[in-house]
């Protein structure tokens, strides 16, 4: 059987770095797949890009554009909607034609148009859908937050401010497109499969949940001071790890973290003295002054092994996402025998286990985060909390396990 997975970037996301995990997960597994993405990264031999052009980012800012133009000239959450009104025909590549089933992942942001996916579409071949996020169950939004218009039919969306009603219209399309067609969308998490059940575009298709696959060899612990060595991070304190493509994206939460380090820094005596905070991702060094405790900022990191050391450097990872599907980085922490705390809200509590492998707070709790963290941090029981991180990992998330479930999507 031979597999196209199809995605906007090669390792640049969350999205991307699954659908890549998933690409070499399936071919350990008996299965020949491909990932053909616009913005490649590697040579790798079954990666391959579309022609490079200059309309492929023309593509780009014509929809940003246009999007602007609907939101009155205002740039504030443009890039939480994506139209998909410019992109690049896939049908005609000896990729798509060879494949027996193409696998979409997130092909948003001037890769893919409304157009190119009703050919893909109507090619007749299979077709599964990975939702990374809801815009393939909504008009145009990624993460509907308290909106709930896709239920029955998305128009003059909330996060627009001008009169053009684009999610209506992309959402008409949508499911004028979806009509008919052999399509499987898979949630990343079940809450993401429970809310692509209750929308309109997904009625007569078939919805079902399968988690990202990881490289349980490479996401493995390290030795930890070894691993603080190699990052140049304090061997003495006990080290929060809290990372993000963009840390101060709102929907990541860090506000969240910082009042529970306030909190923590008031009502824990014994822990600040003895407690720093990792930072990873874009934008580190500017939250630096917002958390009461050492801070100790890492840029962006691509290599996964470095990935897993600074996961191995950490005694425990923090996500206080207000919104979010199946983090790829709780599964790597996890691997890596570093317990959790996160939020409970989305695919968040389906991969932490209450007080078994981590910690799960009330939602938008900042003083129950602080417990979590405090609780887990505790001499007493943290051996516990690190060994079954690391089993629930193997046992959910292996490449194994996560291949022969989408393999069997794939045979209908």
């Amino acid at each position: 059987m031979r597999v196209l997975i199809v995605n906007t970037a090669e390792r640049t996301g969350g999205a991307a770095i699954a659908a890549n995990r998933l690409l070499h997960a399936l071919n350990h597994n008996g299965v020949e797949a491909r990932m053909l993405v616009r913005d490649r990264k590697t040579d790798a031999h079954d990666v391959v890009s579309i022609p490079r052009s200059w309309k492929l980012k023309a593509n780009f800012l014509w929809e940003r554009g246009v999007i602007w133009l609907a939101n009155n000239l205002s740039k504030k959450g443009i890039f939480q909607v994506d139209i998909a009104n410019a992109g690049t025909d896939i049908t005609a590549m000896d990729e798509f034609k060879q494949a027996d089933v193409v696998h979409l992942h997130w092909v948003n942001q001037g890769f893919l148009s409304l157009n190119n996916l009703e050919r893909i579409l109507a090619s007749g071949k299979p077709v599964v859908v990975t939702l990374h996020d809801q815009w393939y169950f909504t008009g145009i939004c990624h993460y509907s937050g308290m909106c709930e218009k896709y239920r029955t039919r998305c128009e003059h969306c909330p996060m627009l401010k001008g009169s053009w009603d684009l999610a209506r219209r992309v959402f008409d399309r949508k499911r004028a497109m979806y009509e008919g067609r052999n399509i499987t969308f898979v949630g990343c998490s079940r809450w993401m499969a429970d809310l692509a059940c209750q929308s309109a575009l997904t009625q007569g298709h078939t919805v079902t949940n399968i988690p990202n696959a990881i490289d349980v060899s490479v996401f493995t612990p390290m030795d930890k001071l070894e691993s603080r060595r190699h990052h140049n991070l304090p061997t003495d304190k006990k080290l929060i790890l809290f990372g993000a493509q963009r840390i101060t994206d709102e929907r990541k939460g860090f506000r969240y973290l910082a009042e529970a380090c306030e909190h923590i820094s008031k009502h824990h005596p014994t822990l600040p003295d003895h407690l720093g905070v990792i930072v990873l991702g874009g934008d580190a060094e500017s939250v630096k002054e917002a958390l009461p405790l050492p801070v100790y900022a890492v840029s962006y990191l691509s290599n996964e092994r470095e990935i897993a050391q600074l996961y191995s450097a950490a005694d425990l990872f923090v996500t206080p996402s207000l919104q979010d599907n199946l983090p790829n980085t709780i599964v790597e922490a996890m691997a890596c025998g570093v317990p959790c705390v996160g939020f409970d809200v989305g695919g968040i509590p389906e991969m932490i286990s209450h007080k078994q492998d981590g910690y799960v707070a009330d939602y938008c709790d900042s003083i129950d985060f602080a417990q979590g963290i405090a609780w887990c941090l505790n001499d007493s029981r943290y051996a516990d909390l690190s060994r079954a991180a690391r089993e629930s990992a193997l046992a959910t998330y292996g490449e194994s396990a996560v291949a022969h479930r989408y393999l069997e999507v794939y045979q209908g």
